[in-house]
């Protein structure tokens, strides 16, 4: 779910995108909650395919590389689906760097017709298993990927959100066997974020999902890429506005009214 509000209950429902498609999607949420709360927007290196069933028209946010905020947001019943680089290109034609830290209708991105057919078809379906059903189904008809002219940036951009990344662009850079400054363009016109950018987001998304372990602790993030715990608190602070212990007990109370 891409904003959460801190007061009132929600239901969630999280899928991993099936395998043929998981090039093109993270998976997806299907979300529910009482009253639209003042929400927080935290970094997040994909765009994210938001359908509300309560009648606000399907939007798409894009890459954010800090916290961002929206006063009583009208998402209170809906499914939310993380697309990867490709999968923007892929399904809307267009290249995440047109969304990257905007909010835009996915009328003008897939168009009004399979915009409507796609909110309303989702909105209309009884259960959340035939949603998701539903949701993967369309993204496979609708997906177009192209000739893979960037598909060197976009392996660059799977390798920065794994564990072991390399802990430098430069180092990125050799293990591609290109320039930095390829790198840095390529994420540019690709991403429309810089390849160090896009590190620091994978790196507090890390920090995130070590943090909703059940066993997890505040010192769990240390090993998602953490000089110290000094580096951890600046990262975190200047990411999300708030100190790690917050964000942890955030995550937390997120994982445990999810399942």
């Amino acid at each position: 779910m891409p904003a959460l509000g801190q007061a009132e209950p929600y239901e969630m429902i999280v899928r991993r995108s099936p395998p043929h498609l998981r090039p093109y999607a993270l998976g997806a949420a299907g979300f529910r909650t009482r009253t639209a709360e003042d929400a927080r927007m935290l970094p997040l290196n994909a765009a994210t395919l938001i359908v509300d069933f309560t009648g606000m028209s399907p939007i798409v946010t894009g890459p954010r590389a800090t916290a961002t905020f929206a006063v009583h947001t009208p998402w209170r019943h809906g499914m939310a689906v993380g697309l990867t680089p490709a999968g923007m290109s892929a399904l809307t034609g267009a290249p995440v760097r047109e969304v990257a830290g905007a909010t835009v209708p996915l009328a003008d991105l897939l168009g009004s017709i399979r915009a409507e057919e796609l909110a309303g078809r989702l909105s209309e379906t009884a259960s959340w298993d035939e949603r998701f059903a539903l949701l993967w189904e369309r993204l496979t008809t609708w997906l177009r990927p192209g000739p893979g002219r960037d598909h060197l940036i976009t392996h660059a951009w799977w390798r920065l959100q794994a564990p072991d990344c390399p802990r430098t662009i430069a180092d990125l850079a050799a293990e591609l066997g290109v320039s930095r400054r390829y790198v840095e363009l390529g994420f540019r016109r690709v991403v429309g974020l810089s390849p160090k950018t896009v590190a620091r987001i994978a790196r507090f998304q890390r920090t995130m999902d070590s943090w909703r372990r059940p066993s997890a602790t505040l010192d769990t993030a240390l090993s998602c890429g953490f000089a110290d715990q000094p580096h951890l608190s600046r990262e975190i602070r200047a990411m999300s506005r708030l100190t790690p212990a917050q964000l942890f007990a955030f995550v937390q109370d997120t994982r445990q009214l999810a399942e």
